[in-house]
């Protein structure tokens, strides 16, 4: 059985997505690319173009599932509260959608796709390109988005992640 994951990087100005199919335990790139707002833009006009965006992308290319980075605190408040905002515009486009989300942390993301939480950016994109067979180098924030894709795809194969996939909350292969 096939499935169509949509990977999302939510972020203010640059959102990431990544599209791959998994059949079985190979994983397929489909396509990846970038939603972008302007900056300075009112808040309001951001959200449009970002669920217009993801709206764009799901019925361009018809993912199952779809898997959304978690924001993390950051040092900046506005920043944290921005990136919020956003990630709960691409949330709601997912679910406007009928799609069934996932969410993972950047720390899980990098300890799926290259083995450790601390990886830097750049061991996130090569290991993007190497485990989907990539002949160039995607965009950083389509790389991230194709990391979160992966990562779903590694985790809800199985019994946790189709619980995960229910909204319940599995940590070390436990129900918490």
């Amino acid at each position: 059985m096939s499935r169509r994951i949509l990977g999302i990087d939510p972020g203010s100005l640059i959102t990431g997505f990544g599209v791959i199919d998994v059949v079985g335990n190979q994983r397929h790139y489909v396509a990846s690319g970038a939603i972008r707002t302007k900056s300075g833009s009112p808040l309001a006009e951001r959200v449009k173009v970002l669920v217009d965006g993801i709206h764009q992308v799901i019925d361009t290319y018809r993912p199952t599932e779809a898997a959304l980075e978690r924001v993390f605190v950051n040092v900046n408040p506005a920043a944290t509260l921005m990136l919020g905002q956003a990630r709960g515009a691409c949330m709601t486009a997912l679910v406007l959608k009928d799609l069934p989300v996932a969410e993972y942390t950047a720390l899980q993301v990098k300890q799926s796709v290259v083995g450790q939480g601390k990886a830097p950016k750049e061991q996130v994109q090569y290991m993007v390109v190497r485990m989907l067979n990539l002949s160039g180098t995607p965009q950083a924030d389509a790389a991230d988005a194709l990391a979160v894709a992966l990562t779903h795809a590694n985790h809800s194969g199985g019994a946790i992640g189709k619980l995960a996939l229910r909204g319940l909350k599995v940590r070390g292969g436990r129900l918490v």
